[in-house]
């Protein structure tokens, strides 16, 4: 079987799978045990996320010619 990552929460009595996923029996896992990240911190990452991703790709940002572009992508089905 391949390796999968999986997301999946302790309800007290037993680990439960946040989705449905086929196991066979006797599959070997690893759990790792993450920590409690805070709703301040979930906020903070988020906001630097958004900050980042404006600063990547403002409103300046220059437009970019098909003539610039070296190799077509033949799998590409757009404009």
């Amino acid at each position: 079987m391949e390796t999968k990552t999986l997301r999946a929460h302790f309800d007290g009595s037993q680990i439960l799978l946040d989705e449905p996923f086929e196991l066979e029996p006797d599959a070997e896992l690893i759990v790792t045990v993450l920590p409690k990240s805070s709703d301040t911190e979930r906020d903070d990452w988020a906001r630097l996320s958004v900050e980042t991703l404006a600063r990547a790709y403002s409103d300046t940002e220059p437009d970019y010619s098909l003539d610039l572009i070296k190799e077509a992508n033949p799998a590409y089905e757009g404009g």
